[in-house]
């Protein structure tokens, strides 16, 4: 079992030295949080909360998902970092698998690109891309990056996209894995059939075991990689019965955090207290676990 650190919305001169304590915690990786821009006014619901408000990104600062996974590559050597989730099809792919396969080849292969289809209008309309076909422009997307990250020429001719051949340097020397996330049927489907792994977003229990089923029974129907990695968000993953529980479940990758970040409170807690609640994770779990 690998164990993957979760921190976002902090102050941003937090996350260097997070991404130092995590590694030398033991953790494998950490999650990066993407949020692009927030709008005045919109009437868009958030998947994740319990009464769909997103109130709690306003005023919350987010480096640019790239930027701040270079920032914290640069001082470590171990340690992995996985967007959770870059919301894919709002962006132009090309510039993605460029700045992908840019942190991959000097990072070491240290990027997990875990991508996913944003469920608010808003993030198509101030990228200027339309909000209709989202998940089919999300299939070409996925295709392009890893084409481009794989290394040579590459050339796609696809509904949205139309690409002559090109090819960019450097790319890594491994492929990137593709870490799909969301919880709908489309968004299993997409992973089982596309991804190299799937990413929860956390929630009720018993929806994680419904989510787990239904992911086996269609990496059955695609024949998935059997090295295809699940990571998780589960109060299971604090114990270690618990995580031996979600190993038996197939799952690869435990995510865990401190707080509750879906709060409209700015985050106070002192960097000291973040890297103390991390290390004591680590000797009361990941120690007694192992990678």
């Amino acid at each position: 079992m690998r164990f993957t650190y979760a921190e976002t919305m902090v102050d941003p001169t937090y996350y260097v030295p997070l991404a130092r304590a995590a590694e030398e915690a033991g953790y494998t990786s950490m999650v990066v949080a993407d949020s692009v821009a927030y709008p005045k006014d919109s009437d868009a619901k958030y998947p994740y909360t319990p009464d769909g408000s997103r109130e709690f990104l306003e005023n919350k600062p987010f480096v640019e998902a790239f930027v701040v996974t270079a920032a914290m590559a640069a001082v470590t050597t171990t340690l992995r970092f996985t967007p959770f989730v870059l919301k894919l099809p709002i962006r132009p792919p090309v510039l993605v698998a460029k700045q992908a396969a840019s942190i991959a080849a000097m990072s070491g292969n240290r990027l997990g690109l875990g991508v996913g289809i944003s469920p608010w209008p808003d993030d198509f309309d101030m990228m200027g891309v339309p909000f209709e076909h989202r998940g089919a422009r999300m299939d070409e997307c996925i295709d392009i990056v890893r084409g481009l990250t794989g290394g040579g020429y590459f050339e796609f001719h696809g509904k949205f996209y139309d690409i002559a051949p090109l090819k960019i340097n450097p790319v890594p020397t491994a492929p990137i894995p593709i870490l799909i996330g969301g919880h709908s049927e489309p968004a299993l489907r997409r992973a089982a059939q596309r991804g190299d792994g799937w990413m929860h977003a956390g929630g009720d229990p018993a929806e994680l075991d419904r989510l787990l089923d239904r992911l086996t029974v269609l990496r059955a129907e695609y024949g998935t990689r059997e090295d295809f990695e699940v990571h998780v968000i589960s109060l299971d993953g604090f114990t270690v019965d618990g995580v031996k529980r979600l190993a038996d479940r197939g799952v690869t990758d435990v995510i865990v955090g401190f707080r509750y970040p879906y709060t409209t409170e700015v985050d106070t807690e002192p960097l000291d207290t973040k890297i103390a609640n991390l290390s004591r994770f680590a000797e009361k779990v990941i120690a007694k676990i192992g990678n």
